[in-house]
């Protein structure tokens, strides 16, 4: 990719907050990765604070549950492009 992911004002991100990955933000990162494509999930501080999981360790919970394919972890914000078929 020639522009970061991260850096692209574009992309549409999903804050993760106090809830945590509850069904309902889950449903929305895989609603966006099916319209999009791209999605950016930023972990906030209360969600940090609350369950102490490493932006990689979500990564890996979220691209598990939605098949989707990790592009990259910056700081607390993680890039997630749609899984494309084989």
């Amino acid at each position: 990719m020639s522009s970061s992911v991260f850096q692209r004002k574009d992309v549409p991100v999903v804050n993760v907050g106090k809830k945590g990955l509850d069904e309902g933000v889950i449903e929305e990162i895989n609603n966006i990765l099916e319209s999009r494509g791209i999605v950016k999930v930023k972990l906030l501080k209360n969600f940090r604070e609350t369950y102490g999981l490493s932006p990689e360790e979500v990564a890996v919970i979220i691209s598990q549950r939605l098949g989707a394919e990790i592009l990259g972890v910056r700081g607390f914000v993680i890039a997630f492009r749609k899984r494309r078929a084989a």
